[in-house]
């Protein structure tokens, strides 16, 4: 894919981080794509592409409050790539927030200098 292509940012619009990097990439003029998960789903080859390029552990937000909000039990049987990826598919919400996607390149999370180099 090309270096140049426009990226795309996956998460939910009320997300406060998601917000911030929102913000960030208009105060930048960076054109990019917003993709809802919560109202449009995750792709489930894109999520199984991110699992296996960052690990389930980094992209699963244990601090958040739908994983908060997960009984006890469920929570136990998230333990391995292929439990959380379902967990994820089930309840895109449990996953960190922003995905940044351009081309080969993702990132999990906002860090403004970290997407400068990225994007600028």
């Amino acid at each position: 894919m090309s270096a140049t292509q426009r990226p795309v940012l996956y998460g939910v619009p009320n997300c406060d981080t998601v917000r911030k990097a929102r913000s960030w990439l208009a105060e930048h003029a960076i054109a990019y794509e917003f993709h809802d998960y919560k109202r449009q789903g995750v792709p489930q080859p894109a999520l199984a592409g991110w699992v296996d390029a960052l690990g389930w552990e980094a992209l699963l937000n244990r601090r958040g409050t739908t994983w908060r909000r997960l009984d006890a039990a469920r929570q136990a049987a998230v333990h391995d790539a292929a439990s959380a990826l379902a967990l994820m598919l089930e309840q895109p919400s449990v996953i960190r927030r922003p995905v940044l996607v351009r081309g080969s390149e993702l990132r999990v999370g906002f860090d403004a200098g970290e997407w400068q180099r990225l994007l600028g």
